[in-house]
């Protein structure tokens, strides 16, 4: 039996680790983590390794050789491009004529090698894939199997609507040798997204193994440093080089040519490699010091882990961090927890890093310095920069202008040379100085930028999808922290950007391998005015404006102080709508509301709205994206009743039967009394841009309506039009039509659930399923009865958990939120 040693990432995420180190090779215990991993194959019998290398290949090689001094043969297989990992893999076909096992170079883990093999054998497997259960399976393949341990589904690095359990792939196989004719030649290809889809189409049954033991993906700073709380507290077995030396409060592990002074001090378990110094009066606490280190009197180092070749001087604190190799730390240095100085740094005395700081390579640092931020980037992405298609980060704290142009020469380095970008705005000054820097990165890369300004985000959206503009980029105040900036991305389909693009810009962000073109290649600027006005007149084709112009409404529209004030006013009045505008000024306090101001101000809005009897009342959100209603009597509408309104008005007014696109919490009620339209549900992101043009709405629980008749975007202006178009043809006011609502228990409650417990409550509330009437499109539901229904689904971005309710009556409707708000409690006290 082979093996093959997945040992070619970028270690992106846990950079500045990685700066000049690939991530097998980071030293856990003072021994290249890697390295722990080939004496466990050597240890179950296989003498023959394959090492797939890519990022820093040499560094590898010259450390392991040809594996001789190991007692080992070792192949290296180097692919001349990112071939994704089962591609990688094919690569090596040659060398792997027998049956073979795969394990990530990455990964630190006292799984038994034999009992994975055994289980491969016993089940006459083509393929088996180790699995087990984490805390936190979002970054992780999610595998469900049956009671055979058949795998039955996988799911490859999920949103939290689609984990179920969380049992996940560890990068750990077992495959037959056949099992690479699936793989094509040339050609990026992943184990989970690609080749085990193919075994499964082609029935070929995969086999789960779910290990028991330590495993964790060394992914992260703070994973990193996590491995070594563990080993030193005993949860996983490895064993320590050097003399043991037992002293009152602790174990010390001495190498050799050390030079220890007799009064320090050890608490916990230390760990010291060779030629290493250390003067009188240290005090050293669960920690790992490397080679050729020295350390100066009356200084304390604290679960922390010490490269090669550091020097730190006198009265130094040194907690819960990372010094990598030749770091030079002055006297009376304190490294508050987090720390992370990588490489070839030098740091003056009196120097204070705040909790949470990453020092790239190669700085120096004056002496009385506090270092409060990352000297690359701000705290706020230590292990991603995106969310859902944006950045979003305290402005002028960890957003700044430095970030901005970084994020724009990052987004100019993976797209083409001369190509063009429509970049937007809202009025804010932070947003102003922003993209202003965003602007320069873009131009640096010898990407073209199309200017907008100020410019709602729907008109941006709408404009990318009908010109040859291939990314758009709107940068704004967060809609509810005044203290944050986002920046947003847009494919040409006026979509948010996929993950894979996300992952591109954050590769370029991280390694800071920027394109630079040359001077006369630098990017032009245009500003191309006129633009809203090409989104005005289509917008006005798709409307039939001559029945809203008869019809002589009388609307009441609160834009919240947002960016459509140019255009609603005189949308509005050209299509013969006697309007009132309330909150049009532009106000740099008010863009950015928490959620209570907001609330307060839609209050106000409709209680001036009782005085003014209009026909309708509009709440546009202040990027125009979201729109809220308040009927002709001055009732605001709740999310879900703004949806039976536009549905049962799209019902009343279709000339033939049309699809609409719904959330999977969206009420079921409605569905009974729409003839005119067939209701699809599911999740509301990823959605192609093919896909959606066969709905004639796609609608969010968030007032956010989408009409592909006219455009993908999320879009609150065309929205109001539509809606002013529909009763017009209706000809019944929005009292009348909500009068038609189901009498329905429907609710929504947001549960904090911390991130390392949202994989275990998704697990039990699967398990809770298996015998009920259930679905998993987006999260869990479960419905009994036919009409009542709870779903559960974890929030994507934060520590909270979302519980829907629907039943037929208050009574039942409040015995299952109780139910199943007690069951969560629960499950997450467990």
């Amino acid at each position: 039996m082979k093996a093959v040693v997945m040992a070619g990432g970028f270690g992106t995420r846990i950079q500045p680790l990685t700066a000049s180190t690939p991530k097998p090779m980071l030293p856990v215990i003072n021994k290249p983590m890697m390295e722990y991993i080939i004496e466990m194959l050597k240890n179950v019998g296989i003498t023959e390794i394959v090492i797939l290398l890519y990022f820093k290949p040499e560094v590898i090689k010259n450390y392991f050789g040809d594996g001789s001094n190991l007692g080992i043969k070792i192949h290296y297989v180097l692919p001349d491009d990112d071939y994704g990992t089962a591609g990688a893999v094919k690569k090596a076909e040659k060398y792997l004529d027998e049956r073979f096992i795969i394990v990530s170079g990455d990964l630190v883990t006292d799984f038994n090698l034999r009992e994975i093999i055994g289980f491969h054998e016993i089940n006459n497997s083509k393929a088996t894939i180790t699995l087990t259960s984490v805390d936190d399976p979002l970054q992780f393949g999610v595998v469900i199997t049956d009671k055979d341990r058949k795998i039955l589904r996988f799911l490859e690095k999920p949103g939290w609507g689609e984990v179920f359990s969380d049992t996940i792939n560890t990068g750990i196989y077992v495959f037959e040798p056949e099992i690479l004719s699936y793989i094509p030649e040339n050609k990026p290809f992943d184990f989970s997204k690609d080749l085990f889809p193919t075994l499964m189409n082609n029935n070929i049954t995969i086999y789960g193994y779910n290990a028991k033991g330590y495993w964790r993906d060394v992914g992260n700073p703070n994973s990193y440093r996590e491995v070594l709380k563990d080993i030193l507290t005993g949860k996983i077995n490895v064993p320590f080089k050097g003399r043991e030396i037992k002293h009152k409060n602790g174990t010390l592990f001495a190498g050799e040519n050390t030079d220890i002074a007799e009064n320090i001090k050890i608490k916990g378990t230390v760990i010291i490699d060779d030629n290493t110094t250390i003067q009188e009066n240290v005090i050293l606490e669960n920690c790992v010091i490397g080679k050729g280190t020295r350390i100066e009197s009356n200084t304390l180092i604290k679960d922390s882990i010490i490269w090669n070749n550091v020097f730190i001087d006198k009265n130094c604190k040194i907690h819960n961090s990372v010094l990598c190799n030749n770091v030079i730390i002055g006297q009376y240095v304190t490294a508050k927890q987090g720390c992370i100085i990588a490489e070839n740094t030098e740091v003056g005395n009196y120097v204070v890093f705040e909790k949470d700081v990453m020092v790239w390579p190669n700085k120096q640092i004056e002496e009385e310095s506090i270092i409060s931020s990352n000297m690359i980037w701000g705290d706020k992405w230590k292990k991603k920069i995106f969310e859902s298609s944006k950045v979003s980060a305290r402005t002028n704290v960890e957003m700044t202008v430095e970030v901005g142009a970084k994020l724009g020469t990052a987004l100019g380095s993976i797209l083409p040379k001369g190509s063009s970008v429509f970049l937007s705005r809202d009025y804010h000054r932070a947003s102003r100085m922003v993209k202003r820097s965003f602007l320069g990165g873009l131009l640096a890369a010898g990407v073209n930028v199309v200017d907008m300004r100020m410019t709602p985000i729907p008109v941006m959206r709408y404009l990318l999808e009908n010109r040859p503009e291939i990314i758009g980029v709107h940068i704004r105040q967060s809609t509810n922290d005044p203290t944050h900036t986002e920046i947003l991305f847009y494919d040409n389909n006026g979509l948010e950007i996929s993950a894979s693009v996300e992952k591109s810009i954050e590769n370029y962000f991280f390694r800071e391998n920027f394109r630079r073109v040359s001077h006369d290649e630098i990017g032009n600027i245009t500003d191309r005015p006129g633009l809203s006005e090409v989104y005005i007149d289509n917008f006005k084709k798709h409307i039939d404006t001559e029945i809203v112009r008869t019809k002589h409404f009388k609307v009441v529209i609160d834009l919240l102080n947002g960016t459509t004030s140019r255009m609603i006013p005189s949308l509005l009045n050209d299509l013969g709508v006697d309007t009132v505008v309330l909150n049009a000024y532009h106000d740099e306090q008010k863009l950015s509301r928490t959620i209570s101001k907001t609330k307060e101000t839609l209050l106000q809005s409709a209680s001036i709205f009782k005085s003014l009897d209009a026909d309708i009342g509009f709440i546009l959100y202040p990027h125009g994206e979201r729109i809220q209603f308040i009927t002709n009597e001055g009732k605001i509408l709740s999310k879900h009743k703004a949806l039976f309104l536009l549905l049962s008005l799209i019902n009343a007014t279709v000339n033939q039967k049309v699809k609409v696109y719904l959330p999977a919490p969206a009420p079921n009620a409605y569905d009974k009394l729409l003839n005119n339209i067939e209701i699809i549900r599911g999740k509301t992101t990823g959605i192609s841009a093919d896909y959606m043009k066969q709905f004639y709405m796609l609608a969010n629980l968030d007032c956010s309506f989408v009409f592909p008749e006219f455009s993908n975007a999320s879009d609150g202006i065309y929205t109001m039009v539509k809606t002013l178009e529909m009763l017009a043809k209706t000809s019944i006011n929005t009292t009348e039509i909500m009068k038609n609502i189901p009498d329905i228990y429907y609710m929504h409650y947001s549960i904090n659930c911390p991130e390392d417990k949202k994989g275990y409550l998704m697990r039990t509330m699967s398990e809770e399923a298996a015998d009920k009437d259930a679905s998993f499109i987006d999260g869990v539901k479960i419905t009994f009865g036919n009409k009542d229904w709870v779903l559960v689904v974890p929030d994507q971005n934060n520590s909270n958990v979302h519980l829907y309710v629907e039943a037929e009556n208050e009574k039942s409707g409040e015995k299952l939120s109780e139910t199943y708000k007690e069951k969560i409690n629960e499950w997450l006290e467990d």
